[in-house]
């Protein structure tokens, strides 16, 4: 089952926005920062109930993977995890993409709504970038030689 979901995971926590098991989960849900949590196919019962009532709170996107937790912890350099929330919209969403194309019926909403959300993001990103540099070139002055000492003009 690799289409690249495992790759993108490893970057994820190599890139620090990936939080891994269960109690760094919750406090990323309860601060507001997961954007989507990834749960393996072999959580137990209690971290499924506790993970997806949190995250009714945090407004995180709970999904199911179809990766065991030995394959899910490999894939983040661990010897096992069953619950992953990753930090970075961007990453949420190619995780999703990549999910949807899997399976597009079980997937399909989930990556449609994180995409949009993504674009949103990275459109308000692009619109502050273009207002902070039309600010620092309203401050410059252009730039003239100075006179010569002698010459009148």
């Amino acid at each position: 089952m690799d289409n690249g979901l495992t790759g993108l995971l490893g970057l994820a926590r190599r890139a620090g926005k990936a939080e891994l098991g269960e109690e760094s989960v919750t406090t990323a849900i309860l601060c507001h920062k997961a954007r989507v949590i990834l749960l393996a196919s072999d959580a137990a019962d209690n971290t499924r109930r506790k993970i997806g009532s949190l995250a009714g709170q945090g407004n995180a996107p709970v999904l199911a993977l179809p990766l065991t937790k030995a394959e899910l912890g490999g894939a983040l350099g661990r010897a096992a995890c069953a619950v992953v929330a990753l930090t970075d919209m961007g990453l949420a969403a190619a995780a999703a993409e990549k999910l949807s194309r899997l399976d597009p019926q079980l997937y399909g909403d989930a990556a449609q709504a994180l995409g949009s959300k993504a674009a949103k993001q990275d459109r308000r990103r692009r619109e502050q970038r273009a207002r902070e540099k039309a600010r620092q070139a309203q401050g410059r002055k252009p730039w003239a030689a100075p006179p010569k000492e002698g010459r009148q003009t």
